[in-house]
């Protein structure tokens, strides 16, 4: 049957065959699945706590027991019902790619390694700046996601500021807690993250970045850089990237924003507009596998100025030496942390070629329309109460019904309650947020493959907890 490590050809093509039956009528039965179906710790480890077979076991099995064990009990983030933290769903043709690359073994590290991968790089990452605004000195790296974008960012940041030694960076109270690691592993000390208040829109106004900038060059600090948001994960909301964006210019800042949630609204017409502004920033952070609807892990950070990553993080060895191919043929290990890394260029590539951008634009279309349908049902409702307006696919609310529950803590308790029976009882799944203390359900409608249906029957399934949670 094998053959040390190695497979004949028909058993390769037999399970290769097998594992794609499976996926596929996995696409074809989630709809009438659970959006979420976890498992607890204790029965997964009396599954799965072993020593490692001595001889190897029948393929099949251990598909099946994989399946079974291990690829089940999990959140299934394509689930047309999945509303909760921030899904995804990707593109078979994004699938199919994925496998392409890891059948061909590609290491994107550099042009000698992988010169057809890190031409295609090339071209999404052109793509991406066109579609942002960006001008054409702009450039970028394709990341595992937002959290290694934005410690890419600061790290140019930091290299850009001259490293100083009292270094700070600010970011709004809706900022991703991605920011705040990032800023701490590059070495800004806790006590010197600024996680500056929002207004009652959760916006981060300009005043009060001013006032905290101000504060710190009076006490020796030196700003090195400020995070914006373009589509906050917990309300959608959009900085006024505009305004920062001056405000950073006249000071000399480096300006971040975080658009790993949002960013990709900007192919649609609206979205262009609520996220206007971003072209002006330093660094963008932007990810794929949300609402670009690519597999797991794809994010991106874009740079105004691509030669700032490779003075940040292009260092040259000995070992390396023979992958210098000239000015011409740029290596992507310059530009961010990762040496050896996977190709996530193609399947963003097939993707669109198989698509269309038409395509694309009406997805992110659809998720801006139906958050905002779903807005109006909660508005309408004598049972649930908007706590924020619509934004980027985005809306927070909650079961409200006044008499019996008109106070925080009531409100918080029943909300949990709902909460808990969506988890448990209903095929959709919804996540909670906090918002100025007060407890949230959070619908997040960015799937492609989500209709009215799903968003109504999900919020009338909430009103009806809600009545009998009373």
């Amino acid at each position: 049957m094998t053959d040390g490590l190695r497979m004949p050809p028909e058993l390769m093509r037999e399970l290769a065959g097998y594992v794609t039956e499976i996926l596929v009528e996995r696409c074809q039965r989630l709809p009438g699945e659970p959006a979420w179906d976890g498992e607890f710790a204790q029965e997964l480890a009396a599954r799965l706590m072993e020593a490692p077979p001595e001889g190897g076991r029948a393929p099949r099995e251990v598909i099946d027991r994989a399946v079974r064990d291990v690829l089940l009990p999990t959140m299934r983030h394509d689930h047309p019902r999945a509303f909760g933290f921030v899904p995804s769903a990707p593109t078979w043709p994004g699938v199919l790619a994925d496998y392409l690359v890891t059948g061909f073994n590609i290491n994107a590290a550099t042009w000698l390694s992988a010169s057809g991968p890190s031409q295609l790089e090339a071209v999404v990452i052109d793509w991406f700046r066109g579609w942002l605004g960006y001008p054409k000195t702009a450039g970028g790296v394709l990341t595992s996601g937002g959290s290694v974008a934005a410690l890419d960012a600061f790290v140019a940041a930091r290299e850009a500021a001259g490293n100083p030694a009292r270094a700070t960076v600010y970011m709004s109270d809706q900022g991703h807690s991605a920011q705040i690691r990032s800023a701490r592993i590059i070495g800004i000390r806790p006590d010197r993250v600024r996680v500056l208040p929002t207004g009652a829109d959760f916006r981060l106004a300009v005043d009060t970045l001013a006032s905290a900038v101000e504060a710190d060059r009076d006490a020796g600090c030196t700003p090195v850089a400020v995070c914006a948001d373009a589509g906050s994960t917990s309300t959608g909301a959009v900085d006024p990237l505009d305004a920062i964006a001056d405000f950073c210019e006249a000071h000399g800042i480096w300006l971040h924003v975080d658009a790993a949630y949002g960013g990709f609204a900007a192919i649609t017409e609206p979205g262009a507009s609520l996220l206007r502004g971003i072209e002006r920033a330093d660094s963008i952070g932007i990810d794929p596998h949300k609402w670009f609807f690519q597999p797991y892990d794809t994010g991106c950070l874009l740079v105004r100025d691509a030669r700032m990553l490779e003075r940040a993080f292009a260092i040259h060895h000995d070992v390396l030496q023979d992958s210098v191919w000239g000015a011409n043929h740029p290596n992507q290990a310059d530009r961010g942390l990762q040496l050896s890394r996977r190709d996530r260029a193609l399947k963003i590539w097939m993707s669109v070629q198989v698509f269309g951008m038409a395509a694309f634009r009406d997805a992110v279309r659809q998720g801006i329309e139906l958050a905002e349908r779903a807005a109006g049902y909660v508005a309408d409702s004598s049972v649930l109460e908007l706590m924020t307006p619509a934004s980027l696919g985005i809306l927070c609310f909650r079961v409200n019904p006044g008499e019996g529950a008109d106070d925080e803590r009531s409100l918080h308790r029943l909300n949990r309650k709902v909460l808990a029976r969506v988890f448990w009882e209903d095929r959709a799944f919804i996540s909670s947020t906090l918002l100025r203390r007060q407890f949230a359900l959070r619908m997040c409608v960015i799937n492609h493959t989500t209709t009215w249906d799903d968003v109504r029957e999900t919020l009338e399934t909430i009103e009806r907890f809600g009545r009998e949670a009373l």
